[in-house]
């Protein structure tokens, strides 16, 4: 059974940074490409960022890109997304989502190309 548990979420002022975090079980985490998802009230889904399963290679929504950094660890079975120079536009729920195992290239943000999803965390930017 996998399971993605997401954590770090919270209230911060404009300007400030959270850091999320993302703990998976039940699959082979460093073969699984991972991402980051958000929702923002009586919105759709939309990917934020993509990580392969190396780390190596990455890939950033143009609304986060330079504020936001995804990374992993595959000894920890743990992804993060770093959050800096947050805006109030960033309010939403972060929910992390794994691929298929083994699809460890090309980068993807649809919601369709994930498997696995956590049950998200809220961050609110407040102005």
């Amino acid at each position: 059974q996998v399971r993605l548990v997401e954590s770090g979420g919270g209230l911060v002022q404009a300007g400030g940074s959270l850091r999320l975090s993302c703990t998976a079980s039940g699959l082979t985490f460093g073969v699984t490409a991972m991402g980051w998802f958000r929702q923002a009230p009586g919105k759709e889904r939309e990917g934020v960022s993509w990580i392969s399963c190396s780390g190596g290679s990455t890939y950033y929504a143009d609304s986060v890109k330079g504020r936001f950094t995804i990374s992993r660890d595959n000894a920890k079975n743990t992804l993060y997304l770093q959050m800096n120079s947050l805006k109030p536009e960033d309010t939403a729920i972060y929910y992390c989502a794994a691929r298929t195992s083994l699809l460890c290239s090309g980068s993807s943000t649809r919601t369709q190309d994930y498997k696995y999803w956590g049950q998200g965390t809220q961050v609110t930017v407040s102005s």
